[in-house]
């Protein structure tokens, strides 16, 4: 079975190209021409060099010890918190701004609800001297605060979204709003493995550094570049993507993916696609979706403004159906438990999406020379205002 897209920009049953009239010839330049850029030489170098030198690349994949003894296994974490910018963001507007600059795009535009995404649109766009403008709901600016302070001082223009449920979903429609009047000079960078074909593949391959780097990491560490798991949490899932990129075909390798339950997975107040959603269209692609039986989409609910999404990628969507990956959840309870947990026994606070993947190793049974690699997808500065609530 193939995990890679077609040529049409499917991956089994999801995927495609649903999209308004205006936007056909952004998206057919992009679908003609991505390949070709991303693989040019001179892209490649500059792409590299920047991770490299502004980035901060290769990340650390850090043996935690003291988790490894409590799980009974060999638990290491990939450090994309410790990225400029402080979340696996950056790996793909970093590849994004280098595709928009080849194709004479000049203004940016982004969505974004943890915010994580949104400074890193901002840095890049600070980087090479372009235009930024930024959706975010109104619920997300008031819980991600810090995040919306950085991407002002970058100089991005933030745009509140106060429809539906003000979050991710929402600053996504105003986001495609805004690409239909202004097709010409403008490029979207999604930042998450959604939307119409071919940004599923794109931002997944700019975000598979970060399994390339696991492979000859965990080579060096422990002369096995395979683990027996990697775990990380989904929503739209770049992070996910990133990290099970070049596993998908090493079959002896589980993927797990961990969704955002919310208050319980059928509390009503839920973003476990998986569990609560069936086939759909939304943000250009069809994948599964929480949706109403006539239709409607169903409004999602995370305490990670990251999760808070009421569908997931085309390619996780393929990965769940054919069985490839496991998929399960952590509640908001959960979350809130295990990055307290990771906080003070291993000295890292995580992003409330990542404590989310690390809940599930309550969940899994380990054999003690079981090697698992959790994506650390992001740091917890931008939720300290949160964690705060709940520290007695």
């Amino acid at each position: 079975m193939s995990f890679n897209v077609n040529e049409h920009g499917y991956y089994g049953n999801y995927g495609g190209a649903y999209i308004p009239e205006m936007l056909y010839p952004n998206v057919n330049i992009l679908q003609e021409k991505y390949l070709s850029i991303i693989h040019e030489p001179g892209f490649r170098q500059e792409f590299h060099q920047l991770l490299t030198d502004y980035v901060g690349r290769p990340t650390p994949l850090f043996r935690a010890n003291r988790l490894s003894d409590k799980y009974g296994a060999r638990i290491y974490l990939k450090r994309e918190d410790l990225c400029h910018t402080g979340a696996h963001k950056i790996n793909n507007t970093i590849g994004q701004i280098l595709l928009a600059g080849r194709l004479g795009k000049r203004r940016i535009i982004a969505e974004t609800g943890a915010g994580q995404h949104g400074v890193a649109t901002a840095t890049v766009c600070a980087l090479k001297g372009l235009e930024c403008v930024v959706y975010m709901g109104e619920k997300d600016i008031e819980r991600q605060a810090p995040n919306v302070a950085r991407m002002k001082m970058l100089g991005a223009t933030v745009v509140p979204v106060s429809s539906g449920s003000k979050t991710l979903k929402d600053a996504t429609n105003e986001a495609i709003r805004d690409w239909i009047n202004n097709p010409l000079d403008t490029h979207y960078i999604i930042g998450s493995v959604v939307g119409p074909h071919p940004y599923p593949d794109m931002v997944a391959r700019f975000q598979s550094v970060i399994s390339e780097e696991i492979k000859k990491q965990l080579l060096d560490q422990t002369g096995n570049a395979n683990p027996a798991y990697v775990i990380a949490c989904v929503g739209g899932g770049s992070n996910a993507a990133g990290a099970f990129y070049h596993f998908l075909d090493e079959e002896q390798v589980k993927l797990i993916a961990v969704e955002a339950a919310g208050c319980g997975i059928h509390s009503g107040k839920s973003a476990a696609t998986t569990q609560l959603g069936r086939p759909g269209i939304l943000h250009g692609s069809k994948s599964l979706l929480m949706q109403t039986a006539d239709g409607q989409i169903t409004e999602p609910h995370s305490i990670s403004a990251g999760l808070d999404y009421p569908g997931i990628g085309p390619l996780h969507a393929h990965l769940y159906e054919s069985g490839r990956a496991i998929f399960m959840s952590a509640t908001d309870a959960e979350a809130l438990a295990s990055a307290f947990e990771l906080s003070r026994m291993e000295g890292i606070i995580p992003a409330l999406e990542t404590a989310h993947a690390v809940f599930v190793l309550n969940k899994l049974n380990f054999r003690k020379d079981d090697v698992v690699v959790i994506c650390l997808s992001g740091r917890g500065d931008k939720d300290l205002d949160t964690y705060m609530k709940y520290i007695s």
